[in-house]
């Protein structure tokens, strides 16, 4: 939940994820197919709330969160259900996007939502008091990274990482990116991709999903396990160009 890229390339459209956690948290449940009210979706699942940070769904459209919205905050728990649970509402909604501006998030955590939704692209965050939303060019490539680990330095830096790298690699495939989160840094880990903090906080899973005409494929890196997994979820129909 803390460095997502978006990538389009030719006709295929790769978000790449890193999620970085706390040393004592469970590790995550690989992705899987799930039976949703509107259809079937394939996500990584966290074992402690039941929620995700990363889902796909058959409807073509996916979402993934990062912690925080716009600043760095101070968690101030009980709240009244997760951030993953709340992925999950607006993934198994045929319009995540205008799902987002519908649902109250009243006592939810700050968070921002990379919306991917009929073939648009949307930034929406959640501050803890209000709603922001702001759609992306879906024909650039882009990166986010949390606010509540990377000061603005270190942001400004990471996008950088990956402008530059872009510039020499303009037509990556799904296996180049996955090989550029896991390996992208100034070599201290502080603040790499894949990143490490004395072993308290670190990427625990690089999650990847490739969207085609009619598949998307999820490819999954279990960074402490070192297990990987694919799955692929089939669309309804094939995707129509606009």
């Amino acid at each position: 939940m803390c460095t997502v890229s978006f990538v389009p390339v030719n006709n295929k459209i790769i978000i790449t994820s890193n999620r970085d956690e706390k040393h004592w948290r469970l590790p995550a449940i690989a992705p899987r197919p799930y039976t949703l009210k509107t259809g079937n979706a394939v996500f990584p699942r966290d074992p402690d709330a039941g929620g995700t940070w990363f889902a796909a769904h058959e409807n073509r459209n996916a979402v993934v969160f990062l912690n925080g919205g716009f600043v760095k905050h101070q968690p101030t728990p009980p709240y009244a259900k997760s951030r993953g649970i709340v992925l999950l509402d607006l993934i198994g909604n045929e319009n995540p996007f205008h799902h987002f501006l519908a649902i109250c998030l009243h006592n939810i955590e700050p968070f921002t939502a990379i919306i991917f939704d009929n073939g648009q692209l949307y930034d929406c965050r959640w501050d803890g008091k209000k709603k922001y939303h702001k759609k992306m060019p879906v024909d650039k490539p882009h990166i986010w990274s949390s606010v509540t680990l990377y000061d603005e330095t270190a942001i400004d830096r990471r996008r950088k990482w990956f402008e530059e790298w872009i510039s020499k690699n303009p037509s990556p495939d799904q296996e180049s990116i996955l090989h550029f989160h896991q390996f992208t840094g100034d070599g201290g880990g502080h603040n790499d991709l894949l990143m490490n903090r004395d072993d308290l906080v670190f990427t625990v899973s690089i999650t990847s999903l490739e969207i085609k005409d009619e598949m998307a494929t999820m490819k999954y890196q279990d960074t402490r396990s070192r297990q990987n997994s694919d799955q692929q979820l089939k669309f309804r129909k094939a995707i129509v160009n606009k």
